[in-house]
């Protein structure tokens, strides 16, 4: 009989990614980030991107949504703060969220991800987007998707 905890992942992890996007879910996400960080030694790392239109330069400023990115980093922030887990938050620019943050997670050494998913409908059927299998099939941790609940979602349509 095969040793099963040879596969067993522990519950916590060190260094947890949290993707934050200005949506309902994002405050339940950030604090199911924090349970899932380790109480001593663990980190928080909420990131919030902004994808930038291909006809504009990458770099180009955009004041309202920057501004609006902070306020949602802010969020983290006081989230993370409540449940005593060190945090640290970036606004990021890029094309596509997803490469993003895949590549954000690799090069902060992120243990694991977690991002919320809104319930969505297109065509009415449920859709993840583009950005959910996209790090679902790229990162090179664990990721954890936390999908917001059906009804909420329909009691607002």
């Amino acid at each position: 009989m095969a040793d099963r905890t040879a596969h067993a992942h522990q519950s916590t992890s060190r260094k947890v990614l949290v993707a934050v996007g200005g949506q309902e879910i994002d405050a339940e996400t950030v604090r199911l980030a924090c349970r899932m960080t380790e109480t001593h030694g663990g980190r928080i790392y909420g990131v919030h991107i902004i994808e930038v239109n291909r006809s504009l330069p990458l770099g180009a400023v955009l004041d309202d949504v920057v501004e609006r990115g902070e306020k949602i980093l802010d969020e983290v922030e006081k989230l993370a703060a409540q449940a005593q887990i060190p945090v640290e938050t970036e606004l990021v620019q890029a094309r596509d969220t997803g490469p993003a943050l895949v590549d954000e997670a690799v090069e902060w050494g992120a243990d694991l991800i977690v991002m919320g998913l809104p319930y969505k409908r297109r065509f009415g059927e449920f859709n993840l987007g583009k950005t959910v299998p996209y790090v679902l099939k790229n990162a090179t941790c664990r990721v954890m998707l936390f999908r917001e609940h059906r009804e909420h979602r329909e009691e607002e349509s």
